[in-house]
């Protein structure tokens, strides 16, 4: 089972490899960057939300004060479009994660609706702060990354795509490494019952910022990406508020606190996205998309409460146990046949004797 578990990821692997170099279209290459960035953006929101259980609303914040960072950095240094700023990604990141720790501390003291309802104060304060730091963030005008006028053509987003593949791997680590440490159990361990794990020894606080910090990193890294990718960024497009709705969207209907929930969200909410921008420009569709982002999020709470990999696997584990009561009786005919017969003829040289 562990080897073909094995093979099955290898293959997906070489399969996400060389999907730019097969399908080269430019349209299909910007959908497969933009699926991977929201997959990493919501794995790592999943390391919070999935395995303390406390839902953030405000993590949008977190991409758009990454996407802002890289355009600040490369403003500052005057740094030419092309790979040098591919290393500085992470620099965005640790920036976004530096924020993170007040904020973390301010919002993880209270739980449940209070800290929604935090979070998402804070996403609308950090926009409003976009708006109006007009000196650092040139206001509702935004600020331009550099483009890098060397890759043309179907080239363009192949960089973007193997660069968003790398932080997308990193992060499924991250959360692999999370979900299978002690620190990673003592998160479970509050996502169950806060209290009786820190009865039991867990530094809840501790933990819960920790994880908040390095979630928000990963959506960070995604966010300086992103605004290297589109080259320009606003405060209504980077800190806009449909991101926490996808994030989280995306982790319910894969599953949420699974590795792999976020990232099937992403590949089944993402492209569908994507399909119906370009299937419908009307600027109004943005809207009306988050209007059935809303309307999608209820569906799968009532009918997909755990989400696809959980529900599939509850129901593989049924199919299996029914399976095996079924073969049970068979087996146990089969063994009292022969001892049946064999008693008989004890009794036949009983009586001959």
């Amino acid at each position: 089972m562990r080897i073909a578990k094995t093979a099955a990821l290898l293959a997906l692997l070489a399969i996400a490899i060389v999907f730019p170099l097969v399908f080269s279209d430019p349209t299909t290459t910007s959908i497969a960057v933009f699926t991977l960035m929201f997959a990493a953006a919501a794995s790592g929101w999943n390391i919070l939300s999935g395995y303390t259980g406390y839902v953030a609303l405000g993590h949008a914040a977190y991409f758009g004060i990454g996407a802002y960072a890289l355009a600040l950095i490369c403003a500052h240094w005057n740094i030419p479009g092309g790979y040098m700023i591919f290393l500085l990604v992470p620099v965005a990141g640790l920036i976004a994660a530096a924020f993170a720790v007040p904020l973390g501390w301010i919002a993880l003291r209270v739980r449940r609706h209070t800290f929604v309802v935090i979070t998402i104060a804070m996403f609308f304060i950090a926009q409003l702060m976009a708006y109006n730091l007009r000196s650092i963030t040139n206001g509702s005008t935004g600020l331009n990354l550099p483009i890098p006028f060397d890759w043309t053509g179907a080239f363009f987003n192949i960089p973007f795509y193997y660069v968003t593949l790398a932080i997308l791997l990193i992060t499924i680590a991250i959360s692999w490494w999370v979900r299978n440490s002690k620190f990673g159990l003592g998160l479970l361990a509050i996502r169950d019952d806060e209290d009786r794990a820190l009865g039991l020894g867990v530094k809840t606080g501790v933990s819960k910022l920790t994880a908040f910090v390095i979630s928000a990193l990963i959506v960070g890294m995604v966010g300086a990406l992103w605004g290297y990718f589109v080259e320009a960024v606003y405060p209504p497009s980077a800190f806009d508020a449909t991101f926490d709705v996808s994030f989280a969207l995306m982790a319910f209907l894969g599953g949420l606190g699974t590795i792999a929930g976020p990232i099937l969200g992403a590949l089944i909410l993402e492209p569908t996205y994507q399909y119906f921008i370009l299937q419908f420009s009307d600027p109004r569709f943005s809207s009306i998309y988050l209007v059935i982002y809303g309307a999608l999020f209820l569906v799968i709470i009532l009918l997909l409460p755990q989400g696809i990999i959980p529900t599939l696997r509850a129901y593989w584990m049924k199919y299996s146990a029914r399976r095996t009561q079924v073969q049970q009786p068979q087996d146990d005919l089969v063994v009292s046949a022969p001892l049946k017969q064999d008693v008989g003829v004890e009794k036949k040289e009983g009586i001959s004797s």
